[in-house]
């Protein structure tokens, strides 16, 4: 058994660094039962299973962390090996640690699903390896929302770097070390960068990176081990003049050198295609000074001493990056011939570049400007600025435990619930919004997936279609049987209760109005064959027919006819006609209307000048209402047109047949005659646009026979057909839609 004894004193002193004496007392009491709980286990690297405890308490101490994360780094190896010991963790250590320690036994499932990913079926190619950068990504996101206390994730990292410290002490170089290094440089070291711990990033990535390539890794680390006298001497000679020129300036600044690390010079080396030697940052320093100004004075220093490369000078304190970071960056000529770098920047953008907004992550990891999803990345920004804690408490005692409990507060208060992230059986990562479905994650799979869903699994258990899903949870879909397309969703599924994903419900209705398009297209059919029928023309061309009468394909003959836009009898005109094909005037779907409306048979209103009892009727293409400027275009069949004054569709048929215009103008109505008219509205899609808008229409006492509405990139444009009496009935209408939230434009279409 390995004794508590066996740990040195230096290791006890590091495991209660910074914290007060009771909170100190508590860790060494931890310290001794781990010692005994532990005893000659072994862990699932190998490691003793006490050292790699005491390994990821002292690593958790040295980022300042609060005894509790210190016990529950030292405690959750325990529960992983003997799970009878978990439920002894929370009465012994308190809730605070017992939930930490669940949240790392929970983020310990993140590394089979990383295992999984090379045999995930994702295709090859191009496609493929786009596919795996995504679900890598979708990973990060859902470590950080599965960690409802961020100080579970610094656990994490802290045990990943305390077991890849291990395989290099040991020089275990396998496919095992190798997969292990691949999880981290994928998933851990982005996430440490991010979160603005930047000890442990450079270090899990050197590890990382010494497993997954060692024969590069030690090309590098030899080439800098030989240069390494020289090039130090020759940057403290460098910084030693530059403080001397600044000195005589009168200007105070700090300068220090870059800490070199080997994945970042590979990186560069492969990024670049550049040699060793002509890496700029081989050889770098940074300066911080007090103010902007001082900023640019230190630089005319700098360019007066060496010669500066005229293509390597970035002025980002001027033209900050798209993520907010400021400094100056010039690549200068040294004695020597080789470059040298030099960073210039305030100490308040120092601070920002080392824990605001402007982490480099995305700019690192994507080699590049490419700022997408920069949404997400401002949400965790501010918790790389609570990260920084770690080095600003104070060395002394008193008030240190109400600084940490506070920031503790603020840590646990930065869980990311916007979004939940659910795995397929499979152990692909989906991420969906707040409050899903399954319905959602069918859809969100596949839509013939989403149509043919019958029933779920959550985490092998079979629950309703409307049960919320939560993160890190498991969801399988069951499907009906039978060929795509031979099943179908509920109309249910378009409520609140089952659906809460935009997209999921666009293509619910999308089903149903490819069902009622396919249902109006066969009743079409059937009425057109009677019709050809009763007339004897079986034999008819149906194409030549639709063409005839103006329809690009006979299926939009079959389509006008089966919505009642298109009457029988011009088709039975058309089969005696042998003149000119009959004119079709365009038309929209009404439903029914409660008054009466001149598309059902009511009087118009409309006086042809010179002439009485001709047939007339609204055109459908401009629906003219009062007291719009009417004109009349004599029809084949069909009386006269009435068009708005503006139709383009009238300035057309006037430039081709100007003898068949005759003047119209409004004359008197019936009192409950009503004119239908399209109403365009675009607007910021969200929940509950369409029943405001309608309440409006209710309101105004207008009533709507036909909405047609689309939603793309979060804008809704909808389209609605309603019955007004007169224009002035339509404009106040208009002007309260303008004052719904988010409606951008009203207007008579």
């Amino acid at each position: 058994m390995v004794s508590i004894t066996a740990l040195n004193s230096a290791t006890s002193e590091q495991l209660v660094q910074g914290l007060s004496p009771d909170d100190g007392a508590r860790m060494l009491a931890a310290l001794d039962f781990a010692g005994g709980a532990y005893g000659d286990k072994i862990g699932s690297s190998g490691q003793s299973a006490l050292e790699f405890s005491v390994g990821v308490a002292s690593t958790l101490a040295f980022l300042r962390t609060d005894v509790e994360t210190r016990i529950a780094g030292l405690m959750f190896e325990l529960t992983l090996l003997d799970t009878a010991q978990a439920v002894i963790i929370e009465p012994r250590f308190g809730p605070a640690v017992g939930d930490l320690v669940a949240g790392v036994r929970q983020l310990i499932r993140l590394r089979e699903l990383t295992q999984n990913q090379s045999s995930q079926g994702l295709g090859r190619g191009r496609n493929a390896a786009q596919l795996a950068v995504a679900q890598v990504e979708t990973l990060r996101k859902m470590l950080l929302a599965m960690a409802s206390d961020m100080r579970v994730v610094l656990v994490r990292l802290a045990s990943c770097v305390t077991t890849l410290r291990y395989f290099a002490d040991i020089k275990l170089f396998n496919d095992m070390t190798c997969a292990y290094g691949r999880e981290t440089l994928d998933l851990y070291a982005p996430l440490a960068n991010r979160l603005g711990i930047w000890q442990l990033k450079w270090e899990l990535e050197d590890l990382s990176f010494r497993f997954i390539e060692p024969e590069a890794y030690k090309r590098i680390a030899k080439m800098l081990e030989e240069k390494r006298m020289m090039r130090e001497g020759f940057v403290t000679n460098a910084i030693a003049r530059l403080q001397s020129e600044m000195a005589s300036a009168g200007i105070q600044a700090e300068v220090f050198g870059r800490p070199k690390h080997i994945y970042s010079i590979w990186s560069k080396m492969k990024g670049k295609e550049l040699d060793f030697t002509d890496l700029y940052d081989v050889r770098a320093f940074r300066v911080i000074v007090e103010d902007v100004k001082t900023c640019y004075t230190v630089l005319g220093v700098v360019h007066n001493i060496w010669t500066p490369i005229p293509k390597e000078f970035d002025d980002y304190i001027s033209r900050p990056k798209p993520n907010g970071y400021q400094s100056l960056h010039t690549v200068v000529t040294a004695e020597d011939g080789r470059p040298l770098e030099v960073q210039i920047r305030t100490q308040e953008m120092h601070s920002f570049a080392e824990y605001g907004v402007a982490a480099h992550w995305r700019y690192k990891e994507e080699g590049g400007s490419n700022f997408a999803g920069q949404k997400y990345d401002e949400k965790i920004a501010w918790l790389r600025q609570l990260l920084a804690w770690k080095t600003d408490v104070a060395d002394a005692v008193v008030g240190q435990e109400d600084q940490q409990r506070e920031w503790v507060e603020k840590l646990k208060a930065a869980a990311l619930d916007d979004r939940i992230f659910v795995l397929t059986p499979q152990a692909r990562v989906l991420e969906l919004p707040v409050g899903a479905t399954p319905v959602d994650f069918a859809y969100h799979l596949h839509s013939d997936v989403g149509h043919r869903c019958r029933g779920a699994r959550v985490d092998g258990v079979m629950v309703p279609l409307n049960t919320p899903l939560k993160n890190g949870q498991t969801c399988e879909i069951i499907t009906a049987k039978g060929a795509p397309g031979t099943a179908g969703p509920s109309r249910d599924w378009l409520s609140d209760e089952y659906t809460v994903a935009t997209r999921t419900r666009s293509k619910i209705r999308a089903w149903f109005h490819a069902i009622d398009m396919q249902e109006t297209l066969s009743h079409g059919r059937a009425m057109v064959e009677k019709s050809l029928q009763r007339e004897g023309k079986t034999a008819v061309n149906l194409e030549a027919l639709a063409n005839k009468l103006g329809f690009a394909k006979v299926d939009d003959l079959f389509l006008s006819v089966g919505k009642d836009e298109f009457s029988l009898r011009q088709v039975e005109h058309a089969l005696h006609d042998t003149g000119e094909p009959v004119e079709v005037e365009d038309a929209v779907v009404l439903g029914k209307s409660r008054a009466s409306s001149v598309e059902q048979g009511a009087k118009s209103g409309v006086l042809v000048v010179g002439t009485e009892g001709l047939m007339t009727q609204l055109a459908k293409c401009c629906k003219p209402a009062p007291p719009d400027g009417i004109v009349g275009f004599v029809t084949r069949g069909k009386g006269v047109s009435i068009h708005r004054a503006t139709c383009k569709n009238f300035a057309e048929m006037r430039t081709k047949a100007p003898e068949r215009v005759i003047v119209t103008e409004w004359g008197r109505a019936g009192s409950d005659t009503v004119y239908p008219v399209d109403i365009f509205i675009l607007a910021g899609d969200r929940q509950g646009l369409l029943r405001d808008i309608s309440e409006i229409f209710s309101r105004e006492k207008i009533n709507v026979i036909g909405v047609n509405t689309q939603s793309a990139k979060g804008f809704a444009r909808m389209t609605f057909t309603a019955e007004i009496g007169a224009t002035a009935q339509l404009q106040k209408a208009l002007n309260a839609i303008t004052e719904v939230s988010g409606v951008q434009e009203a207007r008579r279409a």
